[in-house]
């Protein structure tokens, strides 16, 4: 019997011994990041279970609260850099309302248009409106070079994030191949802990999930189903950066079109995954610099060359309506195009039989074949784009209309409302859908030197493209709007005679208030349409509204914006404190939880310690009698 208790009490003694040692072990480490609690199992063996032994050495890991925290990783990481990057963005154009924000600078050239309005013949009223012009076409230009530096800035991170990320993967691969050679239970806890504080640390790069293999090793994909890691074998991730962005460098799946740097996954196997262009990516870092990169921004830039163009444009350009005409053949409409250049959108409103209405967008080009046209950067994309070639002919924009519209319609030269005068009608009996109107924003002059032409209009701010050329919103050599923010400036002919703000025309009086009031009137009042691309007014529906009243909106859509993006981010933040804090209760060390546990071991190693002392007496005792 004094040998049985012995013996159970020896074991007794070296299991309490090893408890105690992964007791010490949870208390060193608590603080310590990636560290999960770790247990002693134990065994009980002997004769009716009456000994105990060391089992194997485990961790408390509550995996509910480890998917939840890595999944509120990968959300805080994104609404970190929205946030940071939007708040960046917002300031571009300064604080509403101040004398140096973008809607500050175009009050004051909207009044000095109506200064020199009041005083036709005031030199140095004509001087502010210029110098007044200037400021507005910096102040545009400036945001927008601002806007294309947080776009660098965001592919350059790219870069870096998924460099970082693709450390991360190989990492996860080296420790899976460790854990499943390791026998040793405590080597492999430690294994374990980085293995999960690794994935933890992907997880803010992109959304990752894991699935637990039989080895002990485990397969990392994305939300989305791409396999990063299976056991021992890991995808590298590389990023083809484009340094310096443009408007110009857009996203596209062919690469040979393609202006911005895609993440590509290349499988243990040499198979090679677009991680942009499938969509794998949708939460952390990444998802989120891709975001900024190819929408975000560049829809601030639209915002930007939206405003140019329309700043511009609005002075340039006279506004053509169709009127009623009724004949014979049909019903449709007359219009006056006389002046009408590449890029200068003619808009038809068309009802078919059943009730269905769409719109109709013959866009000109001095091209033959007619350059092709995006339908993202038109005003309304959910048009019918319809290239057209015309010459300095005006006929040729009749022949032109008719060859787009085809048989159904009758498309006649109308020269007695103007050069470029042209009836368009719907052919009785033909099947033709009704023609519900007809519009057209036509440029009136036809060189950024022909400031005295008769009309009100003049183009004020024009296009510094090497060549200083009109903007008419051309597709000839590529989208014209694109960049304009960046390339608009105030005409040097108008900046060298500042008289021709007042003067249409060498006969006209200096006192003539008819030009000043008319631009006034274009930028304050009059209605311009804007592209849905903004996304000012709505995702996919064209803005119509002044000049000023879309500049203000831009600025209250960018704050927005931001306020939006700073609220989410709070709200994410207490989302991943909270899913930390119960990860934390589950698998954590709790400093009073374990000296409990350990005083409770140092009372049972004293209880085994006087079992042996009390066998040691006895068997003393025995061997002296």
């Amino acid at each position: 019997m004094s040998f049985t208790a012995l013996s159970t009490a020896a074991a007794g003694l070296k299991t309490t011994q090893a408890a105690i040692g992964v007791v010490s072990q949870n208390i060193a480490n608590v603080g310590t990041a990636g560290y999960v609690k770790r247990t002693l199992d134990t065994v009980a063996q002997g004769v009716g279970n009456s000994g105990v032994a060391i089992g194997t050495i485990g961790r408390i890991l509550d995996d509910a609260a480890l998917k939840q925290l890595r999944l509120e990783t990968s959300g805080s990481s994104y609404t970190s850099m929205m946030a940071d990057v939007r708040t960046q963005l917002d300031k571009l154009y300064g604080t509403p309302g101040t004398t140096t924000a973008l809607d500050g600078v175009m009050n004051d050239f909207t009044l000095a248009l109506q200064t020199l309005a009041a005083d036709p013949t005031s030199a140095p009223a004509r001087s502010t409106v210029v110098s007044a012009a200037s400021n507005l076409a910096s102040k545009i230009g400036t945001i927008a070079d601002g806007v294309q530096s947080l776009r660098t800035a965001t592919e350059n991170q790219l870069s870096n994030d998924t460099t970082t990320a693709s450390g991360l993967l190989s990492s996860i691969a080296a420790l899976n191949t460790k854990i499943a050679a390791t026998n040793d239970d405590s080597a492999k806890a430690d294994l374990l802990d980085q293995r999960d504080q690794t994935i933890n640390s992907l997880s803010g790069y992109l959304d990752v999930q894991t699935s637990p293999q039989r080895d002990g090793t485990v397969t990392v994909i994305t939300a989305s189903g791409v396999t990063l890691v299976d056991r021992g074998a890991a995808a590298s991730l590389s990023f083809d950066g484009r340094g310096t962005l443009t408007p110009d460098s857009t996203y596209s799946t062919d690469p040979a079109k393609r202006g911005v740097g895609t993440i590509t996954a290349t499988t243990p196997g040499g198979a090679k995954i677009d991680l942009v262009a499938s969509n794998a990516i949708r939460s952390g870092s990444l998802a989120a610099g891709i975001e900024l990169r190819d929408t975000v921004l560049p829809q601030a830039q639209r915002q930007l060359d939206d405003l140019a163009a329309g700043l511009s444009r609005s002075l340039s350009d006279k506004s053509a309506m169709g009127t009623a005409a009724s004949t014979s053949v049909g019903d449709g409409f007359d219009i006056d195009l006389t002046g009408l250049s590449a890029g200068n959108a003619i808009r038809i409103s068309l009802k078919d039989a059943s009730g269905t209405q769409r719109n109709l967008i013959l866009m000109p080009s001095n091209k033959s074949p007619a350059a092709t046209v995006n339908p993202a950067d038109t005003s309304d994309p959910s048009a019918t784009i319809v290239p057209i070639t015309v010459t300095s002919d005006p006929t040729s924009i009749s022949t032109a209309i008719a060859n787009a519209l085809g048989s159904t319609f009758a498309v006649t030269a109308q020269t007695g409302i103007g050069a470029g005068g042209v009836r368009i009608l719907a052919k009785t009996g033909s099947g033709a859908p009704a023609i519900q109107g007809i519009s057209a924003s036509v440029t009136q002059s036809g060189s950024p030197t022909d400031v005295q032409n008769g009309q009100t209009q003049i183009p004020l701010f024009i296009d510094s493209n090497g060549k200083g050329s009109l903007y008419t919103g051309s597709f000839d050599g590529g989208s014209q709007l694109t960049g304009f923010a960046q390339r608009i400036t105030v005409n040097p002919t108008v900046v060298a005679k500042t008289d021709t703000l007042v003067k249409s025309s060498t006969s006209t009086q200096t006192s003539d208030a008819t030009r000043p009031q008319y631009f006034y009137d274009a930028l304050t009042s009059a209605s311009r349409t804007f592209s849905a691309a903004s996304g000012i007014g709505g995702i996919s529906a064209p803005y119509t509204s002044s000049v000023q009243d879309f500049t203000q909106r831009i600025i209250d859509a960018q704050g927005a914006a931001a306020a939006t993006a700073q609220n989410l981010d709070e709200g994410q933040g207490i989302a991943l404190a909270t899913a930390q804090s119960r990860f934390a209760s589950s698998s954590g060390v709790s400093i009073d939880e374990e000296m409990s546990k350990l005083v409770e071991l140092q009372t049972a190693y004293s209880a085994n310690a006087r079992v042996l002392t009390a066998a040691r007496d006895m068997m003393d005792t025995l061997l002296r009698i």
